[in-house]
């Protein structure tokens, strides 16, 4: 077995790639049926929101890695579709702060549950050891998507 940190990258890059590609075609339809899911930007930007408390647009922007021009459609569109709320800026007058709504909020607990889930169920399938492995390995995948 080659454990060299190139070979391995290889491995790891390939492995994540189809299974975040996996859980993203679990994205739940909206509520309603009548309009399509979110985009990955929509929603990135409405879970960073959720995640990481109110921000204005710049810093949405920034934090979701977007140009402040893309960001505003984004903004516009999740306030437009009522998952988004866009409040006066406490201290500058200029400003305006953005939150998750409800809405936003169950769309985002809808889509955790339902990848969750099926994470769960494939889990399941798994042999204890193989579970033990990624309960051992998770703390490392998650402290490697931290660096930068």
């Amino acid at each position: 077995m080659d454990t060299t940190a190139d070979s391995l990258a290889e491995e790891l890059r390939i492995s994540v790639a189809r299974l975040s590609r996996r859980l993203r075609t679990l994205r739940p339809a909206r509520p309603d049926d009548t309009r399509p899911p979110l985009t990955l930007t929509q929603f990135a930007a409405l879970a960073a929101l959720a995640r990481h408390g109110t921000m204005t647009p710049r810093e949405l922007a920034d934090h979701e890695k977007v140009q402040p021009p893309s960001m505003t459609r984004v903004i516009a569109f999740l306030e437009d579709q009522g998952l988004l709320a866009r409040t006066p800026h406490p201290t500058d007058g200029r400003q305006a702060v953005l939150a998750p709504t409800e809405a936003g909020k169950a769309l985002l607990a809808e889509e955790r549950r339902r990848k969750e889930q099926w994470l769960a169920r494939r889990l399941a399938d798994l042999t204890e050891e193989e579970r033990e492995i990624l309960h051992r390995a998770a703390p490392v995948l998650d402290k490697l998507s931290r660096s930068t």
